[in-house]
């Protein structure tokens, strides 16, 4: 991946406290067009806090979002949603009463362009762009491999499939800008190569991938630039081979259980 991608995320010391705990403690992070970068730590490094403040589920006690060039910090999550940033989470949020294709086609609420009287009086154009919708829908749920699924309830699903159906519903708002929350979590190791496989896609369609995630064979075998956080702090961030000779890194991922831990990261 080249080193001359334009910049497309830049957190400006960032910072976050929680009655005194300092979740992140002022974190600049960049994040180029067209890469996966992957953001890892121990548990309670800061993590999931900096996409909730990425992603406007909670506003920072200091520093800049700054996203395409735009200060979009404490923005509502819709808001941001509209300019281009999507994201799954740790724990999957599905309608699981609605079907299959209705949960993708939710997703793509924030991108539709018929009024308040289109809808209220069903025009022409509203059933239109419906169509064009469910079309869309289609495409992507034939893209992660459940186009088989589609008048199925969500909540039927296995749970890796349900995983997937959460990834397509977030490409449905058309991102620029994908931020994965842990997910491959609870996933079988065939399931989170076909995931695997799935999110080198997404980026090779041009859409930026930022992922949280705890299995250190998928992060070194995925991603083109690594970051780390402990303690909300950001202690380093480079390619993987440099992360996973760092030895900032092993320290604070490591602790007592050195040999081990040197494995994971070394992805084996």
């Amino acid at each position: 991946m080249s080193i001359k991608q334009p910049i497309l995320l830049e957190l400006k010391g960032l910072s976050k406290n929680f009655e005194g705990l300092k979740a992140l403690d002022k974190v600049d992070l960049t994040l180029k067009k067209g890469v996966i970068k992957a953001l890892i730590g121990p548990n309670g490094a800061g993590k999931t806090t900096l996409f909730n403040v990425v992603t406007g589920l909670i506003k920072p006690s200091a520093g800049q979002v700054i996203f395409l060039g735009m200060d979009i910090t404490g923005k509502k999550p819709f808001q941001i949603s509209k300019l281009g940033i999507a994201r799954t989470f740790q724990n999957i949020r599905l309608f699981n009463n609605l079907t299959v294709l209705e949960n993708v086609m939710i997703g793509a609420h924030n991108s539709t362009k018929a009024n308040f009287l289109a809808a209220l009086f069903r025009l022409p154009s509203l059933k239109e762009e419906e169509r064009k919708i469910k079309e869309k829908a289609c495409e992507i749920l034939d893209f992660v491999g459940l186009s088989h699924c589609l008048y199925l309830r969500a909540g039927s699903l296995p749970y890796g499939q349900q995983r997937l159906l959460e990834m397509a519903r977030a490409l449905a708002a058309k991102p620029q800008l994908l931020l994965l929350d842990e997910p491959t979590a609870g996933m079988n190791l065939t399931e989170t190569a076909e995931l695997t496989r799935i999110i080198k896609r997404v980026r090779d369609l041009g859409v930026t991938i930022f992922l949280v995630e705890h299995r250190m064979k998928v992060v070194m075998g995925i991603s083109d630039e690594v970051a780390v956080l402990d303690y909300g702090v950001k202690i380093t961030e480079g390619t993987p081979e440099e992360i996973r000779n760092d030895e900032r890194v092993i320290r604070a991922y490591l602790g007592e259980k050195r040999s081990y831990k040197e494995k994971e990261l070394a992805g084996s």
